[in-house]
């Protein structure tokens, strides 16, 4: 990849300069090429990405010398039982059609979820970017449309940008139900990862629930969650420089 480094917001009492690193395809690699490397799309057209701290889970394949195949631990089972009776369809992004139906239910789902509540054009963008090749239609066990996932699939590998739910609905924590269904769907498909997006915060630890999740630790793809939640600590009080942070150096 060509990588450009763009200046972010200075931290001068903690002598915090930083960069942020983008970067851009060469004609050789696709956007499967970028996420392996830690990098995620930087808006919707796949044009530039951007290196950051994400999460990715191994579905199917041979990584660290040890062979891998995604099997359900017993919270994701616990979380399937929940959703009994969903079922999910994969369809082509090109034969999704956004109807008024379904707008109503992402805008809804996005203005409780999202710090900036979307409008409707934001919403139908989601739907017709490069970055959404499929969408999962979700449906109650009587034929009623619960929720949607828009995903980018490209031979083995899968990014999972956006899920938009019922928020009146019977299934407690649906939301999580749908992403659990999916790490297990593309599993039995014979994907090889599925990324989650970034991990930052406390509140975005859910996505770590799954056997063998790995997150990008900007030098490699990592499995010590216990690194992670010490990363998203120190992040918080806004200290310095993590390679000067004497715990984090220690181990």
């Amino acid at each position: 990849m060509k990588i450009l480094l763009s200046e972010a917001h200075p931290d001068y009492a903690g002598y915090v300069f930083p960069y942020a690193v983008w970067g851009f395809l060469e004609p050789n690699e696709t956007p499967a090429t970028a996420l392996s490397l830690g990098f995620l799309p930087s808006g919707s057209d796949l044009s530039r990405f951007y290196l950051c701290r994400q999460i990715r889970v191994p579905l199917d394949g041979c990584f660290d010398g040890a062979q891998h195949k995604f099997r359900p631990n017993s919270e994701n089972r616990r979380i399937l039982r929940k959703g009994d009776g969903i079922a999910a369809a994969l369809v082509p992004a090109a034969e999704f059609d956004a109807t008024e139906e379904r707008i109503r239910l992402c805008l809804e789902c996005a203005s409780a979820h999202w710090s900036s509540p979307p409008d409707r054009a934001r919403i139908e963008r989601i739907f017709r970017a490069k970055t959404t090749t499929h969408v999962l239609s979700f449906r109650d066990p009587g034929g009623s449309e619960c929720g949607l996932v828009t995903l980018y699939l490209e031979g083995a590998t899968g990014f999972y940008s956006n899920a938009f739910y019922r928020l009146e609905h019977p299934v407690a924590n649906l939301g999580m139900f749908l992403m659990t269904e999916t790490v297990r769907l593309l599993s039995e498909g014979g994907f090889r990862h599925l990324y989650l997006g970034t991990c930052y915060s406390n509140g975005a630890l859910y996505k770590t629930g799954f056997p063998g999740v790995q997150f990008f630790d900007g030098r490699n793809w990592s499995g010590d969650l216990a690194a992670l939640k010490h990363m998203i600590s120190r992040q918080e009080t806004g200290t310095g420089h993590l390679l000067e942070d004497p715990e984090y150096l220690a181990k």
